[in-house]
């Protein structure tokens, strides 16, 4: 080969080497515009919040949220109610009306009744033979937007037995409902060892808590969601969950008791029955050998098992507005024996005598009127002796300090009103138990306002002489005959 031939080769050589790092340049440039539309993109889709409701996008929830300048997100309750597979209504489950400041939503299993202004949650199971609810609280009220209630991501959650999990680094928001989760986590439970969870309706809450109650086939226990060891071990009968402590009712050998997630033993599994009367008061109803009492939490006595009944039938007085039988004006425990009714507080200190034959007045003559257990306004129970009526207040005293032959409510123009018949005249109880100077309770004490015996004695005296000076000896010798020793002069039935 000559010179020349090799500069040629030579120089076709170099172009091509050229060429070829113009083209690795040229991708390379490629690929970093590539990356760097890949990741500009990424950075616009972070950007962008995402709502999945049981892991599928769903724009119309998202549009539904309202993010507050704290950070706090609140939902409408009745627009969000049908994606988490709820019905929803304005009033109150019980006392149906058209009520905007609450609202109450419902599934098969349960009915949740929300009211303005308020953090607390009422949840009736309609799995369960009675009418008391229980409840649990929310971090904050419920408010109003636009005309509409809201609640927290916390009260959502707890409302419609959801979880709500907010990645803020991805901005996405995954919300899953309770039933999604059963069947998300029927699989896992098979790989645990389990034949399958538990299916009512109460212990499938427990997933929101992130446990599982499961069984084996023959016998119940508790595992943790993530990892599958055990919280009790799977060796009960029976196992029911409890939303408002997070406790367990565990059944053994016919008997129940209650056990803590910590696996310690709050309440003695010797009873035949137990049911959560009120979680403030921080109280449960027991039943052994057919008779009654009350427990805490921790399972100390409050009043022992030797009772007929506790707690009233509510059923019965559906315009009271009663959330339970159980303790009624806040402070009383209605407690049946030998059939008679007396009153405990809630320390378990008998404030009434088995002396009453009922409580609550039934209607039955005056076609007006209507059952009455409660007259919430001024924290007072009917009451009821020989087929006579009577008031009692939070401390077990009686406010009117006689017997009348009815006390009942009358409801015009969606008012309800109290009403006393007394040797043929009515007398408004509202206005009569202001001129004994009888105080109103306020909504938002935890303690029933009492009658103050050192501020009202001559108001109590002047007014109650009014009635009972109507009264003949015939009936102040009954009163005498029923134990009553109060002063004659404000003692005596109301004929």
């Amino acid at each position: 080969m000559n010179l020349l031939d090799e500069d040629f080769s030579n120089n076709k050589n170099n172009k091509t080497k050229n060429i070829i790092k113009i083209i690795i340049i040229f991708i390379v440039i490629i690929v970093i515009a590539i990356i760097g539309i890949l990741s500009y993109m990424m950075y616009l889709e972070s950007t962008v919040l995402r709502v999945y409701v049981n892991n599928t996008e769903n724009a119309n929830v998202k549009n539904l949220l309202v993010f507050e300048e704290d950070g706090t997100i609140y939902v409408p309750v009745r627009a969000i109610a049908t994606y988490l597979g709820y019905n929803s209504y304005s009033g109150e489950y019980s006392n149906r009306s058209e009520d905007n400041s609450k609202c109450y939503v419902e599934c098969k299993e349960e009915v949740v009744n929300l009211t303005l202004n308020s953090n607390k949650i009422y949840k009736l199971n309609l799995e369960e033979n009675d009418n008391n609810y229980t409840y649990i609280y929310m971090d904050k009220p419920v408010k109003a937007i636009n005309g509409d209630l809201y609640i927290t991501t916390d009260g959502m959650q707890k409302t419609f037995n959801t979880t709500f999990v907010y990645n803020q680094e991805r901005n996405r928001i995954m919300i899953n409902t309770t039933p999604y989760l059963v069947t998300s986590y029927a699989n896992t439970v098979l790989n645990y060892g389990y034949t399958k969870l538990s299916e009512t309706f109460s212990n499938e809450k427990a997933i929101i808590k992130d446990m599982l109650v499961v069984t084996d086939g023959r016998y119940y226990g508790v595992i943790n969601l993530t990892d599958g060891t055990e919280i009790l071990e799977c060796k009960y009968d029976n196992i029911t969950y409890q939303e408002a402590t997070g406790d367990f009712i565990v059944s053994s050998n016919n008997k129940v008791g209650i056990m803590g997630t910590d696996k310690r033993t709050k309440v003695d599994i010797n009873y035949d029955s137990i049911e959560l009367m009120d979680y403030d008061a921080g109280l449960y109803l027991v039943e052994r050998n057919n008779q009654y009492g009350v427990v805490d939490l921790n399972g100390n006595n409050i009043i022992y098992a030797e009772n007929d009944q506790i707690g009233v039938d509510i059923s019965k007085f559906d315009e009271n507005d009663l959330k339970t039988g159980y303790i009624l004006v806040d402070n009383l425990i209605p407690v049946m024996k030998n059939n008679k009714w007396g009153l405990f507080d809630l320390k378990g200190n008998q404030v009434v005598n088995f002396e009453y034959d009922s409580f609550g007045y039934i209607a039955s003559n005056n076609r007006d009127a209507t059952n009455l257990l409660v007259i919430p306004s001024y924290n007072v129970i009917v009451a009821c002796l020989n087929n006579r009526y009577t008031l009692l207040n939070a401390s077990g005293e009686q406010p009117i300090r006689a017997f009348v032959d009815d006390i009942y409510m009358v409801i015009s123009g969606g008012e309800k009103h109290y009403e006393m018949n007394a040797n043929n005249k009515t007398y408004d109880v509202e206005e009569y138990l202001d001129r004994l100077g009888v105080l109103e309770s306020t909504s938002d004490s935890n303690n029933t306002t009492n009658t103050s015996s050192n501020n009202t004695t001559t108001n109590s005296n002047e007014n109650n002489n009014e009635v009972n000076n109507e009264a003949t000896e015939e009936n102040s010798e009954e009163q005498q005959s029923n134990g009553e020793n109060q002063n004659s002069e404000e003692q005596q039935e109301i004929e």
